[in-house]
């Protein structure tokens, strides 16, 4: 696929023959991506799993989970989501560990101990980083989706795309594109979907699955959230969120909360968005969303979290109340910076004085 960048593309190339090197010379590989896996995390895992266990003789392959949560239920369509091992629970010493859709180690939660006692590391990811680690870390924050990437790995090596394998990847571009609303959903992405159709890939039934089979219980939630929507800065901001008592009293379970930003984007007029999500365990979820050029991750930052200019997300301990307290003059503070430009000393003063106050 030849598409941008003549450059970027030369060098995914050179990265995608010593990824192809790693997997030569190891037997015994682990895949995982973030903790709080989403349909990109799962579906490129997935795909890049069967991808080498079909392509490469004699590899023995397992996807790891970064949490001691399942799959999420949205996500257990998808072919091999069964195959998942939790990473707690993983005692081998794998001769190459790949990160998908990640390259922050602290984000593989439960699978971190697995990365160090790995012989090599490889990474393919499309989120922003000042410090790649690895053997190889392939990082292209312009490709729309880690799933994009795998694609184009597989059609660099020759290898057949299967139904199987077309569906997966499927899902984590158009999950990871909002079903190609964002501003990510580029030519390059578009293509991917066009060639993985014609592999095999079936949009309807990754629409019915992910997007058409919401559980009654979740449905009541999200009428929950709609209604605690409010808007301030004249209508630029929007933000709602769900507590712990809201997903016991509807029944709705947390890993069905991921959608739930993109009710409150979709309000008239909104610029930033933001939701919070309240865990069984106590802790707060965070989910932001920028629908032009904004820069939201600089607030997931300063929160220990991370991800895209439009979209990013974070984890606090510090209660819903005082998260909103400290998130909301952050987002004031990228309003105020302007569309393309740095928060700069706006934000990193209201972190440091998160930082004091925490």
């Amino acid at each position: 696929m030849n598409v941008g960048d003549e450059k970027v593309f030369s060098e995914q190339r050179e990265k995608f023959a010593q990824v192809a090197a790693l997997i030569d010379a190891a037997t015994e590989i682990v895949i995982c991506a973030h903790t709080n896996p989403d349909g990109d995390a799962l579906g490129s895992g997935l795909a890049l799993a069967q991808l080498i266990s079909q392509h490469w003789e004699g590899k023995h392959v397992t996807n790891l989970l970064a949490d001691n949560d399942p799959v999420p239920r949205l996500y257990r369509f998808l072919p091999g989501a069964d195959s998942f091992v939790r990473a707690s629970a993983y005692e081998g010493d794998p001769d190459l560990f790949i990160i998908v859709d990640l390259s922050v180690a602290s984000r593989l939660n439960q699978a971190q101990p697995v990365l160090d006692r790995s012989a090599h590391v490889a990474i393919l990811d499309h989120h922003p980083s000042t410090t790649p680690f690895g053997d190889v870390a392939l990082i292209r924050p312009d490709a729309a989706a880690a799933g994009v990437i795998i694609a184009e790995f597989a059609l660099a090596m020759g290898a057949t795309i299967t139904p199987d394998i077309a569906n997966c990847l499927f899902c984590a571009i158009v999950t990871d594109t909002g079903r190609f609303q964002y501003q990510n959903a580029d030519s390059e992405a578009f293509e991917c979907a066009s060639m993985l159709v014609d592999a095999g890939a079936s949009p309807s039934l990754i629409s019915l699955n992910v997007y058409q089979s919401f559980r009654l219980a979740y449905l009541h939630l999200e009428s929950v959230v709609m209604g605690r929507i409010v808007t301030f800065e004249h209508g630029r901001i929007a933000y709602s969120y769900a507590t712990r008592k809201d997903l016991e009293r509807t029944g709705a379970l947390p890993d069905e909360c991921d959608g739930l930003i993109d009710v409150v984007r979709s309000v008239e007029g909104s610029e930033l968005a933001l939701f919070l999500k309240e865990t069984p365990d106590g802790l707060i979820r965070g989910n932001l969303r920028s629908k032009g050029d904004h820069d939201i991750s600089v607030v997931a930052r300063a929160f220990g979290g991370g991800g895209h200019k439009a979209a990013s997300g974070f984890t606090t301990d510090m209660g819903i109340d005082a998260t909103l307290a400290a998130v909301l003059p952050l987002m004031r503070a990228v309003l105020a910076a302007g569309p393309g430009e740095n928060p700069g000393p706006i934000a990193r003063q209201l972190s440091l004085n998160i930082d004091r106050e925490a």
